[in-house]
């Protein structure tokens, strides 16, 4: 997942983002409106970290919201076939 499209699906991220960096508030992360430098600078400055070590942490936040994505993914697929199996033993049984 590229930042663009975090930054473009910010509303929906920031709960996360939240949860994640305890220390940012979240009007702090609203207004950085999930531009990367912009949250690199307020890592830094919030947490009293380096460039190096906030940039990581982003880094390792993308793949963080990658595995959910991948894993809700297969957990709706899951739940599909749950339901469809579920449905054909219900017309079996009539």
């Amino acid at each position: 997942m590229n930042w663009d499209r975090i930054e473009g699906e910010w509303k929906q991220r920031r709960g996360k983002a939240i949860h994640h960096w305890g220390k940012m508030m979240n009007d702090e992360l609203a207004a950085t409106a999930g531009k990367y430098e912009a949250l690199v600078g307020r890592l830094q400055e919030r947490c009293g970290i380096a460039k190096e070590e906030a940039d990581q942490q982003l880094k390792d936040f993308t793949k963080t919201i990658e595995q959910l994505k991948k894993t809700n993914s297969r957990l709706m697929h899951l739940q599909k076939a749950l339901d469809s199996k579920e449905m054909a033993g219900r017309k079996r049984v009539r």
